[in-house]
């Protein structure tokens, strides 16, 4: 796999800088039951990289002493990793907001029978993948019979109550791109998501978020093997818009990796850049405690051009819709 990151440190993009602390974005390792073609963490079931017990009570207490308003659940497939439900329980325990980035095809794999109940149990919001609501689309992304599984996995969590009305329970969709282009706009998007999945299989959600492909991991190596990756660069920064930079979720949030080392994002994360600036030593969240991250600067680099093209793009989706 062609690395893109050599491609992406001589960057012009502009400097910014951290607000108090909000989230908490824990990446529990790479394992996961798929292996998508825009995944940026290159995740996969032969993965075996897994966040410790040790690093995962370190991630609680930093939480705690923070009060962390939210921990945000990745991975790979997040709910794979055997403390999982130990941390979910933990933190809601504590009054934190959890979000698990599902893949939705879990919930229907052996085993993890019991998963929609146990997250409904504990409140947990589901960020759910489902980059378009065309079953070849779809199949042809993330592998086949995807679709399908997806489809079942939304309409028992829909009969638990997620996405309902006035449920309390979220359920929110993740669209991303076929292809290197940007995504279109989210609101569109998001009525015709809705219209499609409950005309033709009664399922409801709450909101869509419609994110960039990351020039990155395996996407980027994508474009780099196909001599594309100079065009989808230049769409980026042709596209770039300074008002995004207000809303951009490395300002409030702090990535933490599957052995405990912190970033300013996801991306940066996958692409090796530590938190504050390229060239420092890596930070470990242990040394973390009783550090105030305010006014800290970003690290960044060309792939930021990512996440304030257009719209804008961010774990929550577009950053313009967020602002409105």
């Amino acid at each position: 796999m062609r690395d893109s990151k050599p491609f992406l440190l001589n960057s012009d993009f502009p400097a910014i800088t951290r607000l108090p602390l909000q989230t908490l974005q824990v990446n529990l390792g790479y394992l996961c039951n798929l292996s998508c073609v825009h995944c940026h963490v290159n995740a996969g079931p032969k993965r075996t990289e897994l966040m410790s017990r040790d690093v995962i009570e370190q991630v609680l207490a930093l939480a705690r002493e923070n009060n962390i308003r939210t921990l945000d659940l990745t991975g790979g497939a997040p709910e794979m990793h055997p403390e999982f439900r130990h941390l979910v329980c933990s933190a809601r325990g504590h009054g934190i907001e959890v979000i698990d980035r599902c893949n939705l095809t879990i919930l229907e794999a052996q085993g993890y029978w019991d998963l929609a109940d146990f997250l409904a149990g504990q409140q947990v919001q589901i960020v759910a993948s489902l980059p378009c609501y065309l079953e070849d689309n779809v199949d042809k992304q993330r592998g086949k019979g995807v679709f399908r599984d997806s489809l079942a996995a939304l309409k028992r969590l829909n009969g638990l109550g997620y996405g309902q009305v006035d449920s309390g329970l979220e359920l929110h969709l993740v669209f991303n791109p076929q292809d290197a282009v940007l995504p279109p706009d989210q609101r569109a998007l998001e009525q015709a998501y809705k219209q499609h999945l409950q005309d033709d299989y009664g399922i409801v959600f709450n909101r869509l978020y419609a994110i960039a492909n990351m020039p990155i991991q395996r996407f980027g190596s994508v474009l780099l093997s196909q001599g594309r990756f100079e065009a989808y660069m230049a769409l980026l920064k042709d596209s770039f818009r300074p008002d995004n930079l207000d809303n951009l979720m490395c300002r409030s949030t702090l990535s933490v990796d599957w052995q405990g080392y912190v970033y300013d994002c996801d991306f940066n994360q996958m692409l090796g850049l530590p938190l504050g600036a390229v060239g420092k030593p890596q930070i470990h969240i242990r040394d973390l405690q009783g550090i105030d991250l305010s006014q800290g600067s970003i690290t960044t680099a060309a792939h930021c051009y990512g996440c304030t093209a257009g719209q804008g793009s961010s774990c929550g989706g577009a950053l313009v819709s967020n602002s409105t």
